[in-house]
């Protein structure tokens, strides 16, 4: 049986005229919606890395002559390194490597340490473990810098699996790996989630097919959920619970 995650949603108006769509269609949605597998997005997600990713990008710009100013830099939370530079910086594939080098020279002896948990995902991890799920990390950060952000909180001990990007850049597509974590835990479109903050979760979830939990305190926007086809929204990490 094919799995869809085509999802109709509804669109709510608010008295400023704002649109919130977090209440997805009765048809659509699970009446006992019980995802045994919960993947997770790093950045943006589970913690505030904007600081140290966006400092490094300046570090690494600055050595090119390019002057960039944190708030022009959201655009590169989310999407690998290599892929970033190129899209946004029109760098060629060795400028782009180059920049890569810069970027983690920065970033690894700064840049890991400016970031910060966000509010509420302690405790929502472990709820999530007292009900017995399977929590998975699903991220394009680089597994060195990953492990290293997830010992640094302490949440490392609330995952059972934990699928990265590796250093060389070889293994950086968020589908692949979103893959990797569902092949691991032995997930699919009926017993597995993805939760993550901009386009890319969602659209590696999909290309998948399992269904996507579109946050709204990271670095991702209702606009940009709403485009990528996320299936739910959460305002706030508690909020994550209602579609689990």
């Amino acid at each position: 049986m094919e799995c869809s995650t085509d999802v109709p949603i509804i669109q709510i108006v608010d008295i400023l005229g704002n649109y919130n769509y977090s209440i997805v269609a009765k048809s659509s949605a699970r009446k006992d919606p019980m995802y045994d597998i919960i993947l997770f997005d790093l950045d943006g997600t589970l913690t505030d890395s904007g600081a140290g990713v966006k400092n490094g990008f300046i570090y690494a710009l600055e050595k090119f002559g390019i002057a960039a100013h944190p708030d022009e830099l959201d655009k590169v939370m989310g999407p690998p390194l290599m892929d970033s530079f190129m899209q946004f910086y029109n760098f060629s594939f060795e400028d782009a490597r180059t920049a890569v080098k810069y970027y983690r020279e920065y970033y690894r002896e700064k840049g890991v340490f400016e970031n910060t948990l966000y509010d509420g995902i302690k405790e929502l991890l472990e709820k999530l473990k007292g009900m017995g799920k399977t929590l998975c990390i699903a991220t394009s950060k680089p597994d060195v810098f990953a492990l290293q952000v997830l010992h640094m909180f302490d949440i490392h001990k609330y995952f059972d699996i934990i699928s990265c990007a590796t250093i060389d850049d070889k293994l950086c597509k968020k589908s692949d790996i979103v893959k990797i974590a569902l092949d691991r835990a032995g997930g699919n479109c009926y017993n597995a989630i993805m939760v993550g903050d901009r386009h890319h979760d969602v659209f590696g979830a999909h290309e998948n097919s399992i269904k996507c939990i579109g946050v709204l305190y990271g670095y991702g926007d209702a606009d940009e959920m709403k485009a990528a086809g996320a299936d739910f929204v959460a305002l706030t990490p508690n909020d994550i619970l209602k579609y689990i």
